[in-house]
């Protein structure tokens, strides 16, 4: 069954005023701060304008609401998994034994909850990334069924500017277009302010006004708009609290643990904030690891705490699609069900017949599917032929079980334009498909929830024939749901 094509709702004139239009929009998306530093061309004194769609992409509004409701209930089901010990050594004792990331971040929990966590709250900054599925009733009036999860981001969760600001630049373009009535279906976003309300509330929790919070980032920094207009939210929301930005390699030197408290050149660290950490080539020694395990064995908040970074791995999330496991951390029938109704097919790769069979099915119809490793941050999963390619190289070993097998997910098309930075020639419509992702902000100990609340929205939009949709990776677009 083909997907079905979501509604036009604009009508744009590809003359003159369109070339305009677009060179209009693409200064006001840089003076916006939707923008990052360039791959190809990298200077810290410069930046460039992300991809963008020229129009906001048409998503059903029962749908948004749905999503924006449940997250909440995520978040407090992912704040259970990651405090859940016998859970997640369960569900990754397979993995972990092959897997090498996952392992050395499991090695590091074991050692921490053996010691006792110097700190009991965590806080949690979420990102539940779904899809329309146009393809899951053989008869269906409506050109979409219902939405489907990808997955959890449960580290770097990125987009906090970068979804508002998508909406900043096409209430813009709306009003050049005269669509002056329809700018009020474009949804509130508030995704910046909520994810860093978290992080204040965080650091005053931790009661030390002196104290600082350190982000973690990478050695280089190509998301430094998004990073960085955090950083400056936080100081509006309270002009009084320190952050500093620090690297794993910078840590080595500046950072130490005294009397259970993270210390960065002599400041006391009240909150830390990962937005480096996600992939083993950010850990290129063990010097790096060494500096994870100090953080987590002192008293700072950490988003994400260790726990909490397992609770967000793919395997976990598979493990979560069985209802028997939803059942260990939701109590009531109406929770259970509004959560198993998001899952789409996910199916471990285990040396078992439920794996034998799982692996069996991705061999006869690899298209059907989608192969995830242990990874975040974009470009990891494997696709179409390739997936026969690793499952056959692999075989039957316990390699397969550092992967989870998903169903592949068939949104509705959609026609817009894409901006990408660099490109010459004429601009023209394309077929593309967008993934919607709802922010969650959770603090809490293993007995309490603190603090849980959803906190806005992103959109990313790619060509219909692309697998990956990074928009850092310039495979993906910004943009903005236009709710019908």
């Amino acid at each position: 069954m083909e997907s079905k094509r979501l509604p036009s709702h604009f009508q744009v004139s590809e003359g003159t005023d369109f070339e305009n239009l677009v060179n209009n929009v693409k200064d006001y998306a840089l003076f916006n701060g939707a923008a990052s530093r360039s791959r190809e061309h990298f200077s810290s004194d410069s930046i460039q304008f992300l991809p963008f769609t020229l129009l906001p992409s048409p998503f059903p509004k029962k749908e948004f609401d749905k999503a924006v409701q449940i997250q909440p209930l995520l978040n407090k089901l992912i704040h259970k998994v990651a405090h859940n010990h016998e859970f997640l050594k369960e569900v990754l004792q397979n993995t972990i034994e092959v897997d090498f990331f996952t392992g050395k971040l499991f090695e590091i929990y074991e050692t921490v909850f053996n010691e006792g966590f110097a700190q009991p709250m965590s806080l949690g900054i979420l990102r539940s990334d779904v899809m329309l599925e146009s393809t899951c009733r053989e008869n269906i009036d409506d050109v979409y069924c219902c939405w489907k999860q990808v997955e959890i981001n449960a580290i770097a969760s990125g987009f906090g500017w970068l979804g508002p600001a998508s909406k900043v630049i096409h209430r813009f373009v709306l009003e050049r277009l005269q669509y002056f009535d329809e700018i009020n279906k474009l949804p509130e976003n508030r995704a910046l302010e909520g994810l860093c309300g978290g992080l204040v509330e965080a650091w005053k929790l931790y009661n030390n006004p002196k104290a600082i919070i350190l982000i973690v980032v990478e050695d280089v920094v190509y998301n430094i708009c998004d990073q960085k207009f955090h950083e400056f939210e936080i100081y509006r929301q309270n002009p009084k609290i320190v952050c500093q930005r620090k690297t794993f390699t910078e840590l080595i030197e500046c950072g130490e643990l005294k009397d259970k408290k993270y210390f960065v050149n002599g400041s006391e660290v009240a909150v830390v904030y990962y937005r480096s950490g996600y992939a083993p080539e950010q850990y290129p020694t063990d010097k790096e690891w060494n500096v994870r395990l100090t953080i987590e064995r002192s008293a700072a908040l950490k988003c994400p705490s260790i726990h909490y970074h397992l609770a967000g791995t793919k395997k976990v999330q598979q493990a979560l699609a069985l209802e028997k496991n939803l059942k260990k951390f939701l109590e009531k029938p109406d929770e259970i069900q509004l959560v198993s109704d998001i899952f789409t097919g996910l199916y471990s790769l285990d040396l078992d017949d439920f794996g034998d069979q799982a692996a069996k099915l991705a061999l006869q119809q690899p298209h059907n599917f989608v192969l995830k490793p242990q990874r975040e941050g974009g470009g990891n999963n494997v696709y179409g032929a390739q997936i026969a390619e690793v499952l056959t190289k692999i075989g039957r070993t316990k390699e397969r079980t550092a992967y989870i097998l998903m169903n592949r997910i068939q949104p509705p098309l959609i026609r817009n334009y894409i901006v990408r930075p660099g490109k010459q020639g004429k601009l023209e419509a394309e077929d593309v498909i967008c993934e919607l992702g709802i922010f969650g902000v959770i603090i809490g100990t293993k007995d309490q929830i603190i603090y849980n609340k959803q906190a806005g929205h992103m959109l990313r939009t790619k060509g219909h024939k692309v697998d990956e949709g990074g928009v850092a990776l310039g495979a993906g677009s910004l943009d903005s749901p236009f709710l019908y």
